[in-house]
């Protein structure tokens, strides 16, 4: 029987070979974290204030990552018609719903780890404010 694949810790898409542990820990079981890429593992060491995968409070990134999600979801509740109750939706309409937020977290959190990768140039006389 093949292991479940576990979600990315950092945008929850499947993973892809990508791993952390808690060396500190001696015996098991170590809190572990699975990951899609290197972006999203370079990401997640970089996020001082996670001690564990199971950490509720909302990081910067995930709280923007929810913000970039506003406009799309606000297009498609567009489609739909603001109107509508929530208890009126079809079966289509909520999937349609919880793909597009969850898809726009995903893609903000994804692009947040690849600006995270991205090399930074070197400051000129130029950037100085003064």
């Amino acid at each position: 029987m093949r292991n479940p694949v576990l979600p990315c810790a950092i945008c929850r898409r499947s993973t892809r070979g990508f791993g952390w542990f808690d060396p500190t820990r001696r015996r098991p079981p170590r809190p572990t974290a699975s990951f899609c890429g290197i972006a999203c593992q370079a990401l997640w060491t970089t996020l001082a204030a996670r001690s564990a995968p199971s950490v509720v409070d909302l990081t910067e990134q995930e709280q923007a990552a929810i913000r970039a999600t506003m406009r799309p979801l606000g297009e498609c509740l567009g489609e739909i018609g603001w109107q509508t109750r929530l208890i009126d939706l079809t079966e289509p309409q909520v999937l349609t719903l919880i793909e597009v937020a969850v898809g726009g977290f995903q893609d903000a959190m994804q692009a947040t780890a690849a600006q995270a990768q991205a090399p930074h140039r070197p400051l000129t006389a130029a950037d100085a404010p003064f």
